[in-house]
């Protein structure tokens, strides 16, 4: 047996960009998941630490995040990993781990200015 899920909460780093393609809408942004600055027991200091997970949405989820999902909002993300490889026009390969969102709930809305 295997499993491949992943939750997150976190914030979104910028407004999520949207495309159609053949299967209907995906949306793709940033989350950020910071773990606080902690203290080692022998009193070194571990500073704030900060990961971008790189977010892929589709269908109805992916018109959801079009409508109401904004920078600075704070999400609950469930979904799995996948890596995908491409080769660009120079011949060098690049790599990108993404989450497949399956399942995204607004926290809390950044506070209007």
């Amino acid at each position: 047996m295997s499993v491949n899920r992943v939750i997150l909460v976190g914030n979104v780093g910028a407004k999520p960009t949207v495309k159609m393609v053949d299967g209907g809408m995906i949306a793709t942004f940033t989350l950020a998941t910071t773990e606080p600055p902690q203290t080692t027991s022998n009193g070194s200091v571990i500073p704030e630490r900060t990961e971008w997970h790189r977010l892929v949405v589709w269908g109805p989820t992916a018109e959801f995040t079009d409508r109401y999902v904004d920078k600075g909002c704070r999400l609950y993300v469930e979904g799995r990993l996948r890596t995908r490889v491409w080769q660009d026009t120079n011949a060098l390969k690049h790599s990108v781990t993404e989450i497949l969102v399956e399942k995204l709930e607004i926290l809390q809305r950044p506070a209007r200015q």
